[in-house]
């Protein structure tokens, strides 16, 4: 038990006493050693974490320090470059006393003190002496090489130590005649001095020397000089700080515990220093979970007198749900300053390896790997969604091998920077031209995932021995496996499009699922995640996820997947300042609390400038970039119910759709060559036609495929014909 909890008892006691009124018939003594073992002993434990855990640990441990002052002065708050006291002459005066008054005091504090750091320095003089005689003496007799000849006797090598006992004769010969010649000097200097010089500089030359030995024999953890001004600092977290704050939440089974005379949190480790903060771990009782504690974290901050973005309470994975890990830092997340993000000014990536795009809340680099991934980002608007987005693309247009494809439905210009410099197609706007810019850009890329397919399937085993593309393999440009980053903001826009949804979801389905293998990246944003804003086979298969902040569980599972808002990862809990603050899902890791390097416009231009002069060394500029537009569209010049028509003769009532696309593939191989059955049934659905069964008979057994009738697609082309010729 500490001091505070030994006060804290003796309070107890005389509390106790002055409450009973009545007079006892006898009196009895107690035992503190006891009183303190039932207090923090098994009950308390058995409340808490069981019968079984260990006794508790001593959990303050020693008076650590808070952050240095160099740590402090980075995350101090910058003045105006003016000050106030220039343009006001009330405020030059406040000012100006200010100053007065601040070195006023700190010249009088040390004025006051000089006599005593004179006295103590000279008290330290005899031992700054001896230090300084036995310096010169270890010195002269190179004592600093002993520990060596001493390891070549033990190993027996005659001849290294004679070499080095050689090296030593020459040196402490020399030596010898320096420290004579220094002593000689020294001794002449001294005696011109007591003869020729004038009392005054007598007395400043001892006692210069009697200073200079005395601060020689200080000790290291007794400074002569003390601070006349204390620089405030963070509070120290200590367990009591703790318990009161877990008891301000209004969590019944804690405060029926703290009621009782018990702690209710039974600590499992001391608190300690944790980067640039406090960690406190232990267990809630029976029946509480982490997610109660994140609930409230707004009432935890106020139970631990701690701006919001200090406090972050999480859950450890590996442990039960009543594991609480709580890390208390000593700057707002949002407000600390991070450290330089190393691609800021210079360099180039790797996709297939890891790179940090954010530091946690202790200030330590997160990183992701964009490779073998699709990801989604979902928060509200004005979050910091597409700054992340685009952050995201700036590392990706940072490997000059990388291909990227940037969709901003929004229409702000916010992708811009990596649009116009670097990506091979880039449109900006939800009007019909930029939807059809991007459903050909989709098809094609759709094209581009089956030739990969093709393409690594017919590679050797030993150089492409995982069947997926490699950064050696991408670096190969005979290959075509360079890596394909695709950014969509306002994704919504699409999967909601009246007439191109169905074959955009189909598209983004299969990139999802297939695309990271063939090193095809999609990443998906949006500040609307339903399951309209990302279908379900999308959500499902994205394997890394970022989730600012969003309001509620329906969107917090949608981005950070199902069940995420049950096990504590709560994007709901972050504050309207926390910009740019999210859950991190990925590089094999549980969900993690990062925020994300701050880039803005001018940044955004520089690094993207940097990318493309880095594509424009590698020849690896391209499409958008170089003011190329894409080649049109070769299927918009043909009619595809009219070719449907034309492969599907009028005696056949129903076909297969294996059938109907090889027609189609021998009637316009250019279009139709490499669609499949399913590409076939996402074709018709803008057309309200629906592929039905159809059960043919083949070597006397009945075989049930899906396939379109003659007659459906008659009808919907004599309806459109018949609307054109109204109109």
């Amino acid at each position: 038990m500490n001091h505070d909890d030994e006060n804290q008892l003796f309070n107890r006691l005389e509390a106790d006493m002055a409450a009973d009124h009545e007079p006892h018939q006898g009196a009895d003594v107690v035992d503190l050693n006891k009183a303190r073992s039932a207090r923090s002993g098994p009950s308390d434990s058995a409340d808490t974490a069981g019968s079984d855990s260990p006794a508790p640990a001593m959990v303050d441990g020693p008076d650590v320090k808070g952050p240095g002052y160099l740590g402090r002065l980075m995350g101090a708050k910058r003045r105006a470059i003016v000050p106030e006291w220039l343009k006001s002459a009330d405020e030059l005066k406040t000012a100006a006393t200010w100053v007065a008054g601040h070195y006023g005091h700190t010249v009088g504090y040390h004025a006051l003190r000089s006599p005593i750091y004179a006295a103590r320095l000279a008290l330290q003089a005899p031992r700054g002496v001896a230090r300084f005689v036995g310096g010169t003496m270890r010195w002269v007799s190179d004592a600093e090489g002993d520990p060596v000849r001493r390891a070549m006797v033990a190993k027996e090598d005659a001849a290294t130590y004679l070499r080095l006992s050689r090296q030593r004769d020459g040196r402490v010969r020399l030596r010898t005649l320096v420290a004579t010649l220094a002593l000689f000097v020294g001794t002449g200097a001294a005696l011109a001095i007591y003869v020729l010089a004038p009392g005054w500089l007598q007395s400043l030359s001892v006692g210069a020397l009697v200073m200079a030995l005395g601060c020689a024999g200080r000790a290291a953890d007794d400074p002569v000089i003390t601070r006349a001004v204390e620089i405030s600092k963070t509070p120290k977290l200590t367990s009591d700080i703790v318990l009161r704050a877990l008891g301000a939440l209004g969590i019944p089974a804690i405060n029926q515990a703290q009621s009782k005379g018990r702690d209710g949190f039974a600590f499992t480790a001391p608190i300690t220093r944790d980067g640039p903060g406090w960690r406190a771990e232990g267990d809630l009782p029976y029946g509480v979970t982490v997610t109660d504690v994140i609930e409230r974290r707004d009432k935890l901050a106020s139970g631990l007198r701690r701006p919001l973005g200090c406090v972050w309470p999480e859950a450890v994975p590996d442990e039960h749900t009543g594991r609480l890990v709580l890390w208390v830092g000593d700057q707002d997340m949002s407000k600390a300053k991070k450290p330089a993000w190393p691609l800021a000014k210079s360099g180039t990536v790797d996709l297939f390896k890891p790179v940090p795009f954010g530091t946690d809340q202790r200030g330590r680099w997160v990183e992701v790997t964009l490779m073998y991934i699709a990801g989604i980002i979902g928060a509200i608007p004005r979050m910091g969604k597409t700054f992340l987005l685009r952050l995201l693309l700036l590392i990706a247009a940072l490997d000059p091998r990388a291909e990227l494809h940037t969709y901003d439905m929004k229409g702000t210009g916010d992708l811009d920077p990596v649009g116009d410099r670097v990506s091979h197609r880039h449109a900006a706007g939800d009007d019909d031209e930029a939807i059809e810019y991007a459903i050909r850009d989709f098809r094609d890329l759709r094209n581009e995932l089956r030739r990969r397919t093709k393409m690594i399937r017919s590679l050797p085993r030993d150089i492409c021995p995982e069947s997926k593309v490699t950064s050696e393999l991408a670096s190969k440009k005979e290959l075509g496996l360079h890596p394909i980053v695709i950014g969509v903001d306002e994704c919504q826009v699409l999967f909601e499009h009246p007439k191109y949804k169905d074959e955009f979801e189909e598209i983004c389905t299969d990139l999802v699922k297939r695309g990271p293998a063939t090193g095809i990246v999609l990443l998906l944003a949006t500040q609307r995640p339903d399951a309209k804003a990302l279908p379900t086979g999308i959500s499902a298969n994205a394997s890394a996820r970022w989730c600012l902040k969003v309001m509620g569980q329906l969107e917090n599972d949608m981005v950070l997947g199902t069940s995420a808002y049950k096990r504590g990862v709560r994007a709901t809990m972050f504050s309207w300042a926390d910009k740019g603050i999210h859950y991190f899902v990925g590089e094999g890791s549980d969900a993690r609390i990062a925020g994300s390097v701050y880039v803005d416009s001018v940044g955004a231009d520089a690094i993207a400038l940097r990318a493309r002069k880095a594509r424009e060394d590698a020849g690896t500029l391209s499409g958008h970039a170089l003011g190329e537009e894409p080649e049109a569209d070769a299927s918009a010049a043909y009619d595809l119910l009219r070719d449907l028509l034309g492969v599907i003769p009028a005696e056949e009532a129903k076909v297969w759709n294996e059938t109907v696309v090889a027609r189609l593939a021998e009637l316009r191989p250019e279009v139709y060559g490499e669609w499949a059955a399913e590409q076939l049934t996402t074709a018709l659905k803008p057309y309200g036609i629906e592929t039905v069964q159809i059960g043919r008979r083949i070597n006397g057994k009945v075989v049930n495929r899906r396939g379109i009738e003659r007659a459906h697609i008659t009808a919907v082309v004599a309806e459109r014909d018949r609307k054109r010729d109204a109109g």
